[in-house]
């Protein structure tokens, strides 16, 4: 049986630390440089948070930006979404101080953490509760703080990472705009993106940092080139849908070679495509709606366009979603 979707995207906030830390300012920090970066990554400068600036920070202030830019009213929201793998702790939730610091009754919470690919899994378990009527409307907040987990010795990633929060309200609509999602993923690779916690190893390997993000960057590389296009070819089958539907691509802003060779393999043009990362590097699972945000400030997307958005990264997890704008 065919379920059609019931929810629709009234408005998106976002929320960018003040600290801007350029290339060249790294190049004080790792033996590294501008031009390399820039051609290796496509970034130029990514957001810093301050030492006392948090997800649940960056989150609140995404929501109220939200609120003020398009006029809008959370009191009577259902169900906060966070997704992020940088929270403040390992509990309270990131989503809970949300509802907290608004002060909204009668509301769930939970914090989802599928790392690059959360903001997907956020949306769509958001949607799977309005159109199954458990839900009627929905914040979704992707914050994360990922400079606070950034090994700045280690210049193969340090150079990749920023922090941002955007906050998505979605709200029951009899059309609804969710086309068609997909996900997958492979614990057997989980090594090659981590983070320790309580446990310092991984599939029985031993994680060289504590409490430090490390990857895999050439494993990952070629994961994503091999598998992506797949994952993007079986999204557009499971929608009824082919590439020539599609108005904006909106993949996870990884590194901009990444999304030039996966355009590539798809044969999709890269004029078409939303990246966030030029100017705020790669902000893992807030990248894809920043990337929105950014093109919707610049009138790229129209009503009615079709998006692709997909995800992937630690897990390992990949996936995507189609929306009708």
């Amino acid at each position: 049986m065919e379920i059609i979707s019931k929810s629709k995207v009234l408005g998106l906030g976002t929320y960018l630390p003040d600290r801007r830390l350029t290339n060249h300012e790294l190049e004080k920090m790792v033996e590294t440089n501008d031009q390399w970066i820039v051609r290796r990554t496509g970034v130029k400068e990514r957001r810093i948070a301050a030492s006392d600036e948090f997800t649940s920070d960056m989150a609140i202030k995404a929501v109220e930006n939200l609120l003020s830019k398009n006029n809008l009213l959370i009191n009577d929201v259902d169900m906060i979404i966070v997704t992020t793998f940088t929270p403040d702790h390992l509990t309270p939730s990131v989503a809970s101080l949300v509802q907290g610091y608004f002060g909204i009754d009668n509301t769930g919470t939970m914090d989802l953490n599928s790392v690059c690919t959360g903001f997907i899994y956020g949306m769509c378990v958001a949607d799977s509760l309005i159109t199954s009527g458990h839900s009627n409307k929905i914040l979704v907040i992707a914050s994360e703080a990922v400079s606070k987990i950034v090994d700045y010795t280690d210049r193969s990633t340090c150079i990749l990472f920023g922090d941002a929060a955007v906050a998505v309200l979605l709200e029951r609509n009899e059309k609804g705009s969710f086309l068609g999602s997909y996900f997958t993923s492979d614990g057997k690779l989980a090594n090659y993106v981590t983070c320790s916690n309580l446990s310092n190893s991984v599939n029985e390997q031993k994680l060289e940092k504590q409490r430090l993000f490390q990857q895999e960057g050439r494993l990952l590389y070629e994961y994503v080139l091999k598998n992506i296009p797949i994952g993007i070819d079986t999204l557009l089958k499971k929608s009824n849908l082919t590439l020539e539907d599609i108005d904006w691509f909106v993949p996870h802003s990884a590194n901009l070679r990444m999304i030039e060779a996966i355009c590539k393999r798809i044969d999709f043009p890269i004029d078409k495509t939303l990246i966030s990362n030029e100017l705020y590097g790669n902000t893992s699972s807030a990248s894809i709606p920043l990337a929105i945000w950014k093109a919707l400030e610049e009138t790229k997307i129209k009503a009615g366009d079709k998006l692709l958005l997909y995800g992937f990264g630690g897990g390992l997890t990949h996936g995507g979603l189609i929306l009708e704008w």
